[in-house]
C-alpha cells in the first residue's frame, strides 16, 4: 500500500496569506507609532525628529516589508504557470526595497549632519549598510544570474574535473546554484530583520520608554517583524499546492 506523502503536507498558501496580513499589521503599527507618537515626517523641518522618522519608514515599510514581499512572489502571484510573471512581480517589488533601502540610509546620514551627529558608529548601522550593500549585489545578481550562472557553471565543470562527479549536468550545477541564490536571499532577509530589531531596541532605549502606549507599539513591531520573518521562511520551504 503506498503511503500517502502529500495527505499530511501543508502549503504554502495559508502561510503566505499570513504574511500578508503581518504586512498590513506592520505598516499600520508604523504608522500610529510615527505620526501619532513621534511627531510625524518630513524630509526638511525645522524639526529633526521628523526628518529621522523617515528612517524607520523607509527600512521597516519599504526595505523589510517589500523586500519579504518580493521573496513571497514566487509563492503569492496568481499567475501559476507563467514564470516570467513571477519575476517580474520579484524584480519590482526588488526594486522598490533597494530604493527605500537606499533612500533610508540618505535620510539617516542628512539626519546626523545636520544634527552634528557622528555616522556609522553602531553595530546597528554597521549591520544596515551590510545588509543594503548585499541586498543590492543579490539583486544586481538576479537581473544578470541565468546567463552569469550558466557560463559559471560551465567553466567550474571544465576545470574542476570533481565536479563532474558532483553534477553529472550543468543543469545540475545551475539548479545548485540558483538555490545558493535562494539561500543568500533569505541570510540577507534576515540580516535586515535582525538589524531593525536592533533598530528598534536601540531606539526604545533612548526614548526611556516603559509601560506605555508607544513601548507597545515598538515592541508589537519587532515582535510582528519576527513573525513575518518566520512567514517568509516557510513560504519558501513549503511547496505552493
Amino acid at each position: 500500500m503506498a503511503p500517502k506523502s502529500r495527505s499530511y503536507q501543508i502549503s504554502a498558501t495559508p502561510v503566505t496569506v499570513f504574511g500578508h496580513l503581518l504586512f498590513i499589521a506592520v505598516t499600520t503599527l508604523v504608522l500610529v507609532w510615527l505620526l501619532k507618537f513621534r511627531e510625524g515626517l518630513a524630509f526638511e523641518s525645522a524639526n529633526k525628529l521628523k526628518i529621522f522618522n523617515l528612517h524607520p519608514l523607509l527600512m521597516v515599510i519599504g526595505f523589510i516589508l517589500m523586500a519579504g514581499e518580493a521573496i513571497m512572489a514566487y509563492k503569492s502571484t496568481p499567475s501559476r504557470r507563467d514564470i516570467q510573471v513571477q519575476k517580474a512581480v520579484h524584480l519590482t517589488l526588488q526594486t522598490i526595497a533597494l530604493g527605500c533601502g537606499i533612500f533610508g540610509i540618505v535620510v539617516i546620514f542628512k539626519f546626523h549632519d545636520e544634527t552634528n551627529m557622528p555616522d556609522m558608529v553602531t553595530l546597528h548601522s554597521w549591520l544596515g549598510m551590510i545588509a543594503i550593500c548585499l541586498f543590492g549585489l543579490q539583486e544586481f545578481k538576479t537581473k544578470t544570474s541565468q546567463s552569469g550562472i550558466a557560463v559559471f557553471a560551465r567553466i567550474l565543470l571544465v576545470c574542476v574535473p570533481r565536479c563532474r562527479i558532483i553534477f553529472k549536468s550543468s543543469l545540475s550545477a545551475m539548479a545548485l546554484f540558483w538555490w545558493l541564490t535562494y539561500i543568500g536571499g533569505l541570510l540577507i532577509f534576515f540580516l535586515a530583520i535582525c538589524t531593525a530589531e536592533m533598530g528598534l531596541l536601540q531606539k526604545f532605549l533612548s526614548l526611556f520608554l516603559t509601560r506605555s502606549q508607544e513601548a507597545l507599539i515598538v515592541n508589537f513591531i519587532g515582535l510582528l517583524l519576527f513573525l513575518f520573518a518566520v512567514a517568509v521562511a516557510l513560504t519558501v520551504v513549503l511547496p505552493r499546492y
